[in-house]
C-alpha cells in the first residue's frame, strides 16, 4: 500500500512505527470537536522527533495514537508492520508495557508508592520477578541521580525529582518506543534543561526511540528532527543534518 503524499517521512532506516491518515475528534455535548485532520507519519527506529506546536494544536492527542492509548476515528498505526487495530485489548496492554515508556507532564506517580515502587509497577505488571524488577528498579534511579531518594514518596520529592522517577519508570521494561508529553512542562528551566539532558543521554546509552511533545522551542531544538503541528494538521518538517 502507498503512504498518502502528505506522509511526513523518517530518515533513512528501519521504520519503527507508521501512521496513516489519522483523524481524531471528540464529542463535546452537540459540538464535535477535530484534533486531528489527516496527519501521517513515520518514525525510524532509534530517532529523537519532536512535536511542537500550541497548546491544542494536536500534540498530545497524537502521542497517545502511537502509544496505544487511544484509537483514532480513521487511519491507520503500524508497529514494525502490525495495525495496532488488529490487537486484542489484552494484546495491546502487553504492546504498550512491554514496547513503550511513557513519560506524562504530571507523572502519573502513585502517591501511596515511595519511588522504587513506582519504578518497579510497569515490571511488576509484566509479570518480572520481584527481584529482577527492584535490580533494575535500583539501577535506574541510580542512573537518573536519586540512588538517596529510593524510599521516598512523591510527596517528598521535588517535581524535578517526581520527573525522574518517572523517566526511570518508563525505562523499567527495556521499551523500544519512549513518549514524553511536555516533560519539562511543570519544571522550571534549569530544572526542564537537566530533564532534558537526561532523557538525550539515556535515549543515546539504549539507542530507544525517542517522541517528545513540546511547544518549548529548546526542547524541540535538541531533536534532529522536528514536526510542527496547528490545528490538526502537520504544517512544518525540520531535519537537521
Amino acid at each position: 500500500m502507498s503512504l498518502p503524499s502528505s506522509v511526513t517521512s523518517a530518515p533513512a532506516g528501519s521504520i519503527l512505527m507508521e501512521a496513516r491518515d489519522l483523524h481524531k475528534r471528540y464529542s463535546i455535548g452537540r459540538r464535535t470537536l477535530e484534533v486531528l485532520r489527516g496527519v501521517s507519519v513515520q518514525v525510524t527506529r532509534g530517532e529523537f522527533l519532536a512535536l511542537r506546536g500550541a497548546s491544542g494544536a494536536g500534540k498530545s492527542t497524537l502521542l497517545h495514537l502511537l502509544g496505544g492509548l487511544d484509537t483514532p476515528n480513521q487511519g491507520t498505526i503500524l508497529s514494525d508492520g502490525v495495525n495496532l487495530a488488529s490487537l486484542s485489548n489484552l494484546a495491546l496492554s502487553r504492546w504498550r508495557n512491554q514496547k513503550v515508556g511513557f513519560i506524562f507532564q504530571a507523572y502519573h506517580l502513585l502517591p501511596e508508592l515511595d519511588a522504587l515502587e513506582n519504578v518497579c509497577l510497569p515490571a511488576r505488571l509484566g509479570r518480572i520477578s520481584v527481584d529482577t524488577a527492584v535490580e533494575r528498579g535500583r539501577e535506574l534511579l541510580r542512573r537518573v541521580g536519586l540512588a538517596d531518594r529510593m524510599d521516598h514518596k512523591p510527596f517528598e520529592l521535588s517535581g524535578g525529582e517526581q520527573q525522574r522517577v518517572a523517566i526511570a519508570r518508563s525505562l523499567i521494561n527495556s521499551p523500544e518506543l519512549l513518549l514524553a508529553d511536555e516533560p519539562t512542562g511543570n519544571l522550571d528551566s534549569h530544572t526542564g534543561e537537566a530533564i532534558i539532558e537526561l532523557l538525550c543521554g539515556l535515549r543515546d546509552e539504549h539507542q530507544t526511540t525517542l517522541i517528545v511533545a513540546t511547544h518549548d522551542a529548546k526542547v524541540a531544538g535538541r531533536a534532529p528532527r522536528v514536526l510542527e503541528l496547528a490545528d490538526g494538521i502537520v504544517c512544518g518538517s525540520a531535519t537537521k543534518n
